[in-house]
């Protein structure tokens, strides 16, 4: 589940814009922004160490952080950040604020277990459709992935999102029958009729 032991103290940004943005980063501070449902963004500087510290840890983006500015404490995640192509230097972020009891939508890592029947014993073909789901559920509730065992799955059988074990107070952003995953025979080897074989050959031969 989401944690909040990572705190992070930033500073607010008087000016918004390349030049500024330009001046923080001279400064050794990452620009960012942070802003929530009606409100309205809020430039701020921050440690680019911090924005790492988000990625490494186990929710990764989906990691709920306590926001420190200027002595003002909210939660918050990280929406989206840049970074430098070449140094992978974090270059900017977003942040968007949240409370623990409003959901949010959140990408999360979707994993198969298992090995299918239809693989083991019939030779077909898993097919995983999504790598990731993208849940609803309150920021304290986000799982840090989805895990669903296909060794039942036969031949030209799916899962569907119905099939699912979630968490409790965590639901996902498709539809109850949205297959997430199939096992499909594998596609046969084309066998030539004799008889076009044939044609083949003696068309080859006249060439000579």
């Amino acid at each position: 589940m989401s944690s909040t032991s990572i705190t992070i103290v930033a500073t607010k940004r008087s000016n918004q814009g390349k030049g500024p943005s330009r001046r923080t980063r001279a400064e050794g501070k990452v620009p960012a922004i942070v802003y929530g449902p009606g409100e309205t963004g809020v430039p701020i500087a921050l440690s680019g160490k911090d924005v790492k510290a988000i990625l490494n840890a186990p929710l990764g983006r989906n990691t709920v952080v306590t926001l420190d500015i200027d002595g003002v404490q909210s939660l918050a995640m990280l929406k989206t950040f840049d970074h430098h192509p070449l140094t992978r230097q974090v270059t900017h972020a977003d942040f968007y604020t949240v409370k623990l009891d409003r959901k949010v939508a959140v990408p999360v890592p979707f994993h198969l277990v298992g090995r299918a029947r239809g693989v083991a014993i019939d030779g077909g073909v898993l097919r995983q459709i999504f790598r990731s789901l993208d849940v609803v559920c309150t920021p304290d509730k986000i799982p840090a992935k989805i895990e669903a065992d296909v060794t039942g799955l036969g031949l030209g059988e799916s899962l569907h999102v119905r099939d699912l074990v979630l968490p409790e107070g965590v639901s996902v952003k498709l539809d109850a029958g949205q297959t997430i995953a199939s096992v499909f025979a594998p596609e046969k080897e084309e066998v030539k009729a004799p008889e076009a074989a044939a044609a083949k050959d003696a068309k080859a031969a006249k060439k000579k």
